[in-house]
């Protein structure tokens, strides 16, 4: 499906230099950032409590994410899981203030808006087990209780940053292998460089905004290798395509041609991917602000570093036309033969 379609190549590869000092100089700057201020981590990383609560009735997540944020906790996050009527509360450490403590102090907070009281029951699990449990009276109802509260300490935060490096590290690995199976390892070194420069460049905002750096982002990073390699993708095999088609082209034309010929794709295809990304970002809360923000900057760096990074790269490899085409038994009449039409 196509909108439109240009008859003539645009010289994208003519202004390659240029753009892609531009983006070196972005590149060194996010680093720069990353390296002076650092990731604001979120209490997945650094530790905290967790604090889970049931309402009675389908809970108001903006008016009890504004109970808790003036207790002054600092970065806080409130959201559903399960029902509508569970909350989940994250809450970071907070110097001065024992950990074992918080639960029962965002608790009370709780059900102080509610005009009620904490009292406390004595439950039995499925295990057998008598656990005792806080709950919000008010008069004979109980329209709010604490279901669970956990810590969570620096070495699990600790343990879950390893990961997380550990899987975009292997993402990572994975991409370039499948690149140079795919097509060679010319566009793999493109493609990866590439990528890692839309990550770096995402980390490079979070470090300088100071934005908080949670799973969900995490998440929307790999999200963005991923749908930063398929744009790479769809121009790695359509610049094959046209070393096989157009024989008098050099490589820097068949290029061109490639990105030209994708450009009504990549419009229908971002463009409809950001509608959706910015409406998490305008409608979808607090809960998944960053997540949007992670998103929307990667896939706008994504078709640049699609277009001017990972296909100018490969350009200046050296890619050519042998490294895509096999050479195959030149026929009786094909212009490349050099004995056609010879008499013997």
């Amino acid at each position: 499906m196509e909108f439109f379609r240009i008859k003539r190549d645009i010289p994208f590869m003519k202004h390659a230099l240029i753009l892609n000092a531009v983006s070196f100089l972005t590149f060194i700057a996010a680093v720069f950032f990353l390296v002076t201020k650092g990731l604001h981590f979120s209490i997945e990383f650094t530790g905290g409590t967790v604090v889970e609560v049931q309402y009675a009735q389908a809970a108001d997540i903006n008016r009890t994410r504004h109970i808790v944020e003036q207790m002054g906790f600092g970065e806080i996050q409130v959201t559903n899981f399960g029902t509508a009527r569970d909350v989940m509360i994250r809450l970071p450490i907070k110097p001065g203030v024992k950990q074992d403590q918080v639960a029962g102090q965002v608790f009370s907070a709780l059900c102080k808006a509610d005009q009620g009281q904490v009292v406390a029951h004595k439950e039995v699990t499925p295990q057998g087990e008598s656990v005792e449990r806080q709950a919000c009276a008010v008069g004979a109802a109980e329209p709010l209780k604490m279901t669970r509260s956990e810590l969570v300490g620096p070495s699990v935060g600790a343990e879950l940053a390893h990961d997380a490096a550990m899987a975009l590290g292997f993402t990572v690995i994975g991409i370039m292998l499948y690149l140079a199976f795919r097509f060679e390892w010319k566009f793999a070194v493109a493609g990866i460089i590439a990528n890692l420069h839309d990550v770096v460049i995402i980390l490079g905002f979070f470090a300088y905004f100071q934005w908080e750096f949670s799973l969900a982002v995490l998440a929307a990073i790999l999200a963005v290798l991923g749908y930063s390699v398929n744009e790479s993708v769809v121009i790695f095999d359509r610049i094959r395509e046209a070393f096989r088609k157009y024989r008098k082209l050099n490589t820097h034309e068949i290029i061109d041609h490639a990105i030209t010929s994708t450009i009504s794709r990549t419009i229908i295809t971002h463009g409809s991917t950001q509608m959706m990304v910015l409406s998490m970002l305008l409608f979808g809360g607090p809960t998944l602000h960053y997540f949007a923000v992670a998103l929307t900057i990667g896939i706008l760096f994504g078709i640049y570093s699609s277009v001017f990074v990972a296909a100018a790269i490969a350009m200046w490899l050296g890619v050519k036309r042998e490294d895509l085409v096999k050479a195959g038994p030149a026929k009786q009449g094909d212009p490349d033969d050099p004995n056609a039409g010879a008499v013997v």
